[in-house]
């Protein structure tokens, strides 16, 4: 929203510079974002949080100014007198110059009984006495709806003429981005820009039936608003009416049929407090959002509906002429004063951790309009009373944060909150660090995913356990707490791709969510996410490779090397063995992905993400993805590293070349010669596979390297010819036949 700082400073003396004032309204909360033009045509563009509907206009603004720099705040003043009461034509009596105090007392004079009756301007207050004349209510007004509508105040203006607006009130307008239409129009757009209150003007000539009525619409009544847009309304609406139909919709937009225009003559000036859940249902319903709707929805001020009924009288009169007829009508069904609240002068001092003054609290809540009675020993804590136009102070804490932000929050010391106990590493830190510290040694880099997934995901991702549903979730894409990780990790891979990130490689660790017996669990898991382009960056060259050139073998290339950073990964934990199987969920490429059992449990499944999962995420490229169970790793605990003394006897290696059966997997080779229990034995690897050219279909060529090396001498080649003859009949066993 845009500010004009010059009309801040009709309302209160400053002697800063404009740039000076957008700083300190900043830092108090009420933001600045942007300063355009200059001189008088100088506008803040401006950043009101939903909660300070109050400050959504120059009063408020300049209030917050007065505060800031202890300065006087100048009453609301049109310059222009009206009567307070009377018949047509009465002389003036007042000024429309009145504070806030001021305004609530009188208000308070003229209130009706009960908030469950009906209340009419024209029953409950038809005549009024005042020392002995009766004052006859031009225009009798009935609020059907009183906790809808407490209070509903109203002006009536004869013999006006409707004209452009003078040049003052035009230009200011133009500067906030308001098309000047007429006085009477502009008067309550000039109104609502100067103190925060919406208006309505009516051409009272055009109102049926001689009364207006506050009701709730009948099911399929329509109404023109000023849009020009014929709407059908419904009872959940409440609307302004007139004896025969409506002529407004509450809070939201006028009527079209009931406008001002040139042939105006009569006006009825309206200024109602509203039901701010009404107002927002009723915009949602029909689409409308207006600078009116804007505020009634967040929380007008109930003590301003008389007061802005006589500023919008006071510019038509002004620039118009005309004559009022009688006083304010003012029908108030229902009281709205906010309970006082204590404010405790310790709590201020705990929690702002400084030593503000007692008058310095006073000074700044005073002059933000609060109302101030010491209560207890040595004003040890003070009553404080809400002004009508703060309806988001509600407890003591809020009245300190108002204190917090006036005071300025770079004045109070930098200190820490006392702690008497120590700092307690969490049980597991070492070894998440562990796993942290390697995944980024590989490459990956820690990312972040929503706990929230939709239940598509999680059906598909899910281990089978029942799910955790959001009572009121944001969107159906976020209707369910996480059952895994692959979500997310999926999610991130395809917005790096989709912004041309080719390598990628990404890992997480968090909780997810299942229901297990009817209880909440929140196991941790680790996820690591990386693309095809990052797993090949990351092949070594002439390292473990499938000769075969065509496409499968590529891929099982590339997944063998993803299976290694797996493995990395796992090894920094205790385990006797570890092995590997196929048992993957269906989301994996059946081919191409694995199950890693530590000691007999599952701790991980990994591998190429199924073809079906890639097209239905628009994947746009082969993604490689590992879920890691880390409770299941917690429980074996980090693996002792020892130092052990490299060997002082040259090792040997020998390469053996077998031809198997596809369904033979190197697990079981390794596993037969581990058997042999060949002490000298340090390592035994694949080194190549083939498939195709003389090796039968179905079957494929594995070359294998053992590493032997003694601690105690040299090997002798009977030493090594022996172990060999072991190693090849273990591999025999297996089917194996060895190529010459």
């Amino acid at each position: 929203m845009k500010i004009s700082p010059q009309w801040v400073r009709e309302f209160v003396g400053l002697s800063v510079d404009d740039r000076r004032l957008a700083e300190d309204l900043t830092a108090a909360g009420i933001a600045v974002e942007g300063i355009s033009g200059s001189g008088a045509d100088t506008v803040f563009e401006m950043e009101i949080g939903t909660n300070r509907p109050d400050a959504m206009n120059h009063y408020g603004v300049a209030r917050e100014a007065a505060a800031i720099y202890d300065l006087p705040l100048k009453e609301l003043s049109s310059g222009f007198r009206l009567p307070a009461s009377g018949g047509a034509g009465a002389k003036a009596q007042s000024s429309v110059k009145e504070s806030n105090a001021a305004l609530k007392r009188r208000s308070s004079t003229g209130r009706q009984g009960g908030s469950k009756k009906k209340t009419s301007a024209a029953k409950a207050a038809s005549s009024r006495s005042s020392g002995g004349t009766t004052e006859v209510v031009p225009f009798p007004i009935t609020v059907e709806e009183p906790e809808l509508c407490p209070r509903f105040s109203a002006r009536v203006i004869r013999g006006t003429q409707i004209q452009a607006s003078p040049e003052k009130i035009a230009h200011r307008l133009q500067l906030l981005d308001q098309r000047p239409i007429s006085n009477a129009v502009d008067a309550t757009n000039y109104v609502l820009w100067e103190m925060g209150k919406p208006t309505h003007v009516f051409d009272m000539d055009l109102l049926e039936g001689g009364r207006l009525i506050i009701r709730h619409a009948k099911d399929g009544e329509k109404l023109k608003t000023l849009d020009g847009v014929e709407r059908t309304l419904s009872p959940e609406d409440l609307v302004v009416a007139d004896g025969k139909k409506p002529v407004g919709l509450a809070g939201v937009m006028g009527g079209f049929d009931t406008m001002i225009t040139d042939k105006t003559r009569n006006i009825l000036i309206e200024s109602a407090w509203w039901d701010p859940v009404t107002v927002r249902k009723t915009s949602r319903r029909h689409g409308i959002h207006t600078d009116a709707s804007h505020r009634f929805e967040r929380g007008a001020d109930f003590e301003s509906t008389v007061l802005s009924c006589d500023l919008v009288a006071a510019r038509i009169l002004e620039s118009g002429g005309g004559e009022l007829v009688g006083g304010a009508i003012d029908v108030v069904s229902r009281q709205m004063d906010q309970a006082p609240i204590v404010l405790r002068l310790s709590e201020v001092q705990r929690i702002l951790g400084g030593n503000l003054k007692t008058r310095e609290i006073f000074r700044i809540l005073k002059k933000l309009g609060f109302g101030l009675i010491p209560e207890g020993q040595a004003d040890a804590q003070i009553r404080v009373q809400i002004p009508s136009w703060r309806l988001d102070v509600e407890r003591e804490i809020d009245v300190i944060e108002e204190i917090a932000r006036l005071h300025g929050y770079d004045k109070f010391e930098n200190t820490l909150p006392a702690y008497s106990g120590a700092v307690v590493e969490l049980p597991h830190a070492a070894m998440d660090a562990t796993l942290r510290e390697r995944a980024l040694a590989l490459g990956y880099n820690e990312a972040v995913s929503l706990t929230f997934i939709s239940h598509a995901a999680a059906e598909n991702f899910s281990s089978g356990a029942a799910v955790l549903e959001l009572e009121n979730p944001l969107s159906e894409e976020a209707s369910v707490m996480r059952t895994s990780l692959a979500p997310g990790m999926l999610d991130m891979v395809a917005w790096n791709l989709n912004r041309d990130s080719e390598s990628v490689r990404l890992f997480e660790m968090g909780r997810v969510y299942e229901m297990r017996g009817g209880e909440r669990v929140e196991p941790e898991r680790a996820c690591l996410g990386a693309t095809l382009a990052a797993v090949k960056g990351s092949l070594p060259a002439g390292g473990v490779l499938d000769v075969s050139k065509d496409e499968h073998a590529a891929a099982a290339e590339a997944f063998r090397s993803f299976k290694g950073d797996v493995d990395n990964l796992l090894a920094g934990f205790a385990y006797s063995e570890l092995s590997f199987d196929r048992e993957t969920a269906e989301y994996f490429h059946p081919g191409r992905s694995a199950r890693a059992v530590m000691d007999g449990t599952v701790v991980a499944q990994f591998g190429q993400i199924a073809e079906g999962v890639k097209a239905e995420r628009k994947l746009r490229q082969d993604v490689f993805l590992a879920e890691i169970d880390l409770d299941a790793l917690h429980a074996r605990g980090l693996r002792q590293v020892r130092f052990a003394p490299l060997g002082k006897y040259p090792a040997v290696e020998r390469d053996f070349s077998f031809v198997f059966e596809d369904g033979v997997e190197f697990e079981a080779m390794g596993r037969a010669v581990t058997e042999l229990e060949i002490g000298e034995l340090r390592e035994f690897t694949p080194i190549e596979i083939f498939r195709g050219g003389s090796i039968e279909a179905g079957k494929y060529s594995i070359l294998l390297r053992a590493k032997l090396q003694s601690d105690v001498g040299t090997l002798r080649d009977e030493q090594i010819a022996a172990w060999a003859g072991k190693i090849v009949g273990a591999l025999q066993g297996l089917g194996g036949v060895q190529r010459a």
